[in-house]
């Protein structure tokens, strides 16, 4: 079978009469291909057990490489990564999971998200989050305050692990105030890989969080266990309640201040911050 790259989407005609589509995404997995379904969810299929695959939309990394540096008209978020499983993938060589840290891999495991805004990446270390330290937390908060006054700038993600995230997003929302932008930390809780995964989610909302009116730092993820919805929290007002489920950060002694859903919609629950047009003056 010829080869084709990850972030093509296909139409896959197995030997026994089914047939799946969507984006083709890289594994590491000898003789298995790794496809991403409409629905968000990756199934892993035989190549034994394939009798054709054809490809529908042919992936275009040098356009989108050319595009991210000339831009497309669309508007510009960055995302700082710091570690984490949302951040990773499964090496099957090893076992564990490797760092995506070029907008060539994120396209090919999140391409949903270039739909919508330019990116950026930003990498100032890899770590898990309970290593991390406030010397981290400082040079995260200025990397955050110098994209946030670039003027093309619309917001700004952190993707981070989940175990101590509530602890940064509590210290970046101290170190950074008079918030002109959404700084919004994100999470998963599985790898993009796995078929369960809330990594795909979580970043789609995030990105509509960094698009919205909100002035301050939250954090978004999972609404409930299933695909429903997203929940943006305070940064102060949150923390982390479960070792695995989706839905593990809760808002404490307060509500969420909205809900985000997956196509874009929003539904405002309690009051926030929102945008000012002024720089940062901490953080410095």
């Amino acid at each position: 079978m010829k080869k084709i790259e990850p972030g093509s989407k296909v139409l896959v005609k197995m030997k026994n009469g089914r047939s799946e589509e969507g984006t083709l995404i890289e594994s590491h997995e000898p003789g298995i291909f790794l496809l991403k379904l409409k629905s968000g969810y990756n199934i892993g299929l035989k190549k034994r057990d394939i009798k054709n695959m054809k490809v529908i939309e042919r992936a275009r990394e040098e356009n989108r490489e050319q595009e991210k540096i000339k831009g497309t008209g669309k508007p510009r978020v960055d995302i700082i990564m710091t570690g984490g499983t949302i951040s990773s993938s499964l090496d099957a060589a090893t076992g564990g999971v490797k760092a995506l840290t070029s907008p060539m891999d994120f396209f090919k495991i999140y391409p949903e998200i270039f739909e919508h805004v330019d990116i950026k990446i930003l990498n100032p270390f890899m770590k898990l989050s309970e290593n991390m330290s406030s010397e981290d937390w400082i040079k995260t908060a200025k990397l955050v305050k110098k994209s946030l006054d670039d003027v093309n700038v619309r917001g700004v993600i952190v993707t981070h692990g989940t175990d101590f995230l509530h602890y940064t997003s509590s210290a970046l929302s101290f170190f950074l105030k008079n918030l002109n932008k959404p700084v919004v930390l994100t999470y998963s809780q599985r790898s993009s890989d796995r078929g369960s995964s809330d990594a795909r989610m979580n970043l789609l909302c995030s990105v509509h969080a960094a698009l919205s009116d909100i002035a301050e730092v939250v954090l978004v993820g999972h609404g409930t266990i299933n695909d429903d919805f997203c929940y943006a929290f305070r940064g102060t007002k949150v923390r982390k309640m479960h070792s695995s489920r989706r839905d593990t950060f809760r808002a404490i002694n307060c509500l969420p201040l909205m809900k985000i859903f997956p196509d874009g919609r929003t539904e405002k629950i309690s009051n926030y911050r929102k945008k000012e047009k002024q720089k940062l003056k901490n953080a410095e």
